[in-house]
């Protein structure tokens, strides 16, 4: 085959399957990591791996899925910390485990459908909605805890159901990030309401035209959003019985990170669940595997940042190939 047609043939796949410069990218890191160190590859370090990997997984699910739309999620990390921070406050109150989760949950839903509201409503960009909603959430959490950590001081029997570990260090929360990532993504792929979802990022005047309704498309997926958050910071709460104000700061640029490199496109309309999952793994990988490496912990952002800008120039000469 000429060198031309293997090249066009290699953007073409990477472009049609999108996980795949994520599923290289992961085999790549494993190999050097486990040179740098040998324990890498054992049960241990990738129950690890998978367990760090879920509370980031699960929200990068819920952006990917609001990328796809079109829009984005700021608030992510916010409602991360301020969602298991009201479960604690009604546990600690003498609250019913089930109310306490489900209130949680919900305070995360009704985050993520006042950030539809007033991005669609007011016709402002999600990416200064969500900012500012933010900002808000943190003020509020920092002027009711006086900048003080929130610790569950009450025996909760069933928060096993979020991370109790299964076998070594692989916990149930990896079950629930391999469970959500493939309902998600049969979601996308394999329902009508998920071509809807492609349609409203790909050309909203389009989809409109064809009877979508594109606002209630964007507002479910800016609720799946602030819910997912949500569930995220129970599954961190369940694991620390403790929740710190600043718990999450970051994490929605590292989920948004995670999409991108998991094929998600910012200008709406393309991407992949499980790309955006098997990001948010590489991302625990490189965790793990820069700790078993004995390197210090600064250089987990500059490699997450280098790795985002090779996909992101990846990911324009795809587009202009194909």
């Amino acid at each position: 085959m000429p060198k031309g047609a293997a090249s066009d043939l290699a953007y073409r796949l990477l472009y049609r399957y999108r996980e795949l410069g994520v599923v290289s990218s992961i085999l790549i890191l494993a190999a050097v990591f486990y040179q740098l160190n040998s324990n890498f590859l054992s049960l241990n370090s990738l129950a690890s791996i998978a367990s760090i990997a879920a509370e980031l997984g699960i929200i990068a699910i819920g952006i990917a899925f609001l990328m796809i739309a079109g829009e984005f999620d700021l608030s992510v990390g916010a409602v991360f910390a301020v969602a298991p921070m009201l479960a604690i406050w009604l546990l600690n109150a003498g609250a019913p485990f089930p109310v306490a989760v489900l209130a949680a949950l919900g305070l995360g839903a009704l985050v993520g459908l006042v950030n539809a509201m007033v991005t669609i409503l007011g016709r402002i960009p999600s990416f200064i909605v969500t900012l500012g909603v933010m900002w808000v959430i943190r003020g509020v959490m920092l002027a009711v805890t006086g900048g003080f950590p929130m610790r569950l001081e009450a025996d909760v029997e069933w928060l096993w159901i979020f991370s109790k570990p299964i076998i070594g260090d692989l916990r149930i929360s990896a079950l629930w990030f391999l469970g959500l990532a493939l309902l998600f993504h049969f979601i996308l792929n394999w329902t009508p309401y998920g071509n809807w979802v492609q349609a409203v990022g790909g050309s909203p005047a389009t989809a409109r035209a064809l009877g979508v309704n594109v606002a209630r498309v964007k507002t479910i997926n800016f609720v799946i959003s602030g819910t997912l958050a949500a569930l995220a910071g129970l599954i961190a709460m369940s694991r620390f019985k403790i929740v710190e104000p600043t718990a999450g700061v970051g994490m929605e640029l590292e989920a948004i990170a995670s999409a991108v490199i998991g094929g998600c496109s910012l200008a709406g309309g393309v991407g992949t669940i499980l790309g955006a999952a098997l990001a948010a793994f590489l991302v625990g990988e490189i965790r793990v595997g820069l700790v078993l490496a004995g390197a210090p912990a600064y250089w987990y952002i500059g490699f997450v940042g280098l790795l985002l800008i090779v996909v992101g120039i990846i990911n324009l000469r795809v587009g202009r190939r194909v």
